[in-house]
């Protein structure tokens, strides 16, 4: 019992000289004095008695117990990744090889069976993480790539690609302000790189963009109705005798069959214009759709290419790299 007595002498003496520091809150002050009033009580010791006393104080004595094993805690962290064996890592590596293979042509599921296996073997590698992370983007699971994004960030906060391709799968569950947080991270630790750029640029755009524009799929279509070009384009058409023609045989097709349905007892009705389509005719709809866009190709084919360009330039890219 005496041992333990002056074990309790030191740590209640440790606390007195903590009370007397004048660094702690006036709360955290009573603490103290009150576990010092129960460590007394519990060991039936005061400070007074001198015979309860050692050489080292409790501080002295933690510096001289840790000074031994300096490394301990380093080594208890990275237990995980100590206790792979070179040869078990290799085995992991040639998972990921494989894993990278069947990425090459377009295999995704067996690909996370791979990255899987080789994380199972070394899950501290962030690579491995990454690499199936891309592999479930590429099979429209987005969620399960943010989660092995995350696990390769935490396990290397430097990784420029996981953070490249959390935005990728941000992005494609349209949460485009954190996309762009992680691209911009990505730049910081990769600013060469075209892709984070390009990719940042989109959803910054994506940000901005109204609901009523992204119902056209990110087409923007309060500058399309403000585009001059596009407009005297459009009134042109309207305009045109044949558009016109084309316009009727549309609303035909729309409306013709509405109500009763246009018995065979009426008065016959003329048949449709050519290229005009019938009521109830998909088709001839469709055939007059297509006639009407060969028209706006006609009439100005450099806005038309705008267009087209506009809506391309929209989609996220994962760019040309490999698995790493």
């Amino acid at each position: 019992m005496t041992d333990t007595k002056r074990l309790a002498f030191s740590i209640i003496h440790f606390l007195h000289d903590q009370l007397e520091s004048g660094t702690l809150t006036s709360d955290a002050q009573e603490s103290l004095e009150v576990a010092v009033q129960c460590l007394e009580t519990a060991f039936e010791v005061s400070t007074d008695d001198q015979s309860l006393a050692v050489p080292m104080t409790l501080p002295e004595m933690f510096a001289a117990a840790t000074a031994k094993h300096p490394a301990e805690s380093q080594v208890n962290n990275n237990s995980p990744q100590n206790s792979v064996s070179e040869e078990k890592r290799a085995e992991a590596e040639r998972l990921k090889t494989d894993g990278n293979d069947q990425m090459k042509v377009e295999n995704f599921s067996a690909a996370v069976e791979f990255y899987s296996k080789a994380i199972a073997i070394n899950p501290q590698n962030p690579v491995y993480h990454c690499n199936r992370a891309a592999a479930y983007s590429k099979l429209g699971n987005y969620a399960g790539a943010v989660q092995d994004c995350e696990q390769a960030i935490s396990i290397d906060p430097n990784y420029s690609k996981a953070y490249g391709r959390m935005g990728l799968a941000l992005a494609s569950l349209n949460k485009h302000t954190e996309a762009a947080s992680f691209y911009k991270k990505a730049l910081e630790l990769d600013p060469d790189n075209d892709t984070y750029k390009s990719n940042l640029k989109i959803a910054e755009e994506k940000m901005e963009t109204s609901s009523p524009t992204a119902a056209m799929g990110g087409l923007d279509l309060a500058g399309l109705l403000s585009n001059p070009g596009f407009m005297d384009m459009a009134s042109s058409l309207m305009s045109n005798p044949q558009v016109q023609q084309m316009m009727s045989g549309m609303m035909s097709g729309a409306y013709g069959g509405v109500g009763g349905g246009g018995s065979s007892g009426s008065s016959g009705s003329a048949p449709p214009p050519p290229g005009a389509a019938g009521p109830g005719d998909l088709s001839g709809l469709i055939q007059a759709g297509q006639q009407f866009a060969q028209q706006m190709q006609q009439q100005n084919p450099e806005l038309i290419e705008q267009l087209r360009s506009q809506i391309r330039n929209r989609t996220p890219s994962a760019g040309n790299e490999e698995q790493p």
